[in-house]
């Protein structure tokens, strides 16, 4: 199979799709890898390196013409002229915030395979895993910088001092993002309370933390409460394929410290806060309320080498096999095949089509 790797265009986005370990092992299976020239110079992923690996270099309308298509984040409205049926699109989408991008994989009837709906037989999700992992630890390092008066912020250090208690971070979620967090909030000094509506989560967390954070069930009554006492606010909530729900209401930022930081991880799926709209590491952040708040869509492109490496850890596998068998690959991994979610211009994800108001077909009913 021919694959493709375009340089990503997302503003402030330097990951890369593929590594040039990753090329090498496409080329050993047989595979030519095209590779846009520059794609990976934001993670420090030079083209001579992709040379050596035995990717040929190429523009990007040659990377896009390819048969499969590997990005790290959902097309810009400039890529969607490469859009076209018989292409097959990898890549991270999140369609139930993205009606137009929605519109655009049905309209050229090619075939996208998202990241984030690929699960494994327990339900977890595997590729959306790593850079959940990131985004996580980000929440809490971002946060505790927009904290910093000269940011806006309360003037509050997450860990305190001797004398001086940390700050309180609340966190709406107990999943990968919320876990992790937790964990660098924790390590700072912070006081840490976490939500979440299993209470079997729950159980775990407190387990694996010893008791030394708050979990609370995730409730109205309890969220009024939380948001009122956080310093720092970190909203983690997913619902596999579908729009996050609205968890913070623009009312309960009355309750909230002046200053106080709200980081909405889950932006890229709409956002668990009703106030929160997606920013640019350029320009992360914005007030409403007297609340700070950032909502940078693609936090992982921060570090892109981290991020790129851990990325490619999970994805190459599912590269592999697709670029193997094709669409046969989806028929072979049930898995696989949840993370359907355009072919020939009809919608698979139930949830995406609930939340935009698009007939939609179960994956396995397309073949």
């Amino acid at each position: 199979m021919i694959i493709g790797i375009p340089k990503e265009l997302k503003p402030q986005e330097n990951r890369v799709s593929m590594t040039p370990g990753g090329v090498a092992a496409l080329t050993r299976a047989g595979h030519r890898v095209l590779v846009e020239q520059g794609a990976g110079l934001g993670s420090g992923l030079t083209d001579e390196e992709y040379l050596r690996a035995g990717a040929e270099l190429v523009n990007a309308g040659q990377a896009w013409g390819a048969q499969m298509v590997i990005k790290v984040k959902e097309p810009m409205a400039s890529e969607y002229q490469f859009l076209r049926q018989g292409l097959i699109l990898f890549t991270y989408l999140h369609l139930a915030a993205a009606e137009e991008l929605t519109r655009a994989l049905l309209s050229s009837k090619c075939t996208s395979i998202a990241y984030e709906t690929v699960t494994l037989p327990d339900g977890s999700l595997p590729l959306l895993m790593p850079m959940s992992e990131v985004a996580g630890r980000m929440a809490t390092q971002v946060g505790a910088h927009c904290l910093e008066y000269s940011q806006g912020g309360r003037g509050v250090l997450l860990g305190g001092v001797p004398g001086v208690p940390g700050g309180s971070v609340v966190i709406l979620g107990g999943g990968i993002v919320g876990t992790n967090a937790a964990k660098v909030a924790m390590g700072l000094g912070a006081r840490v309370s976490i939500l979440d509506v299993s209470h079997k989560r729950l159980q775990y967390l407190d387990d694996v933390f010893g008791g030394r954070l708050v979990t609370l069930t995730s409730n109205e009554p309890n969220i009024w409460d939380a948001v009122a006492q956080a310093d720092l606010l970190i909203g983690a909530v997913l619902i596999p394929g579908a729009k996050a729900p609205k968890l913070v209401g623009r009312e309960m930022l009355s309750r909230m410290k002046e200053g106080a930081v709200i980081v909405d991880v889950s932006v890229d799926q709409g956002g668990c806060v009703e106030t929160t709209h997606p920013t640019t590491h350029k320009d992360p952040t914005y007030v409403v309320d007297g609340v700070v708040h950032y909502g940078v869509s693609n936090m992982p492109g921060a570090v892109p080498r981290t991020s790129t490496f851990a990325l490619v850890n999970q994805t190459l596998p599912y590269a592999l096999r697709l670029a193997a068998r094709g669409l046969d690959a989806l028929k072979a991994d049930p898995g696989l095949m949840a993370g359907l979610n355009t072919h020939n211009g009809l919608l698979t994800v139930r949830a995406v089509g609930e939340t935009l108001g698009i007939a939609s077909l179960p994956p396995e009913d397309i073949f």
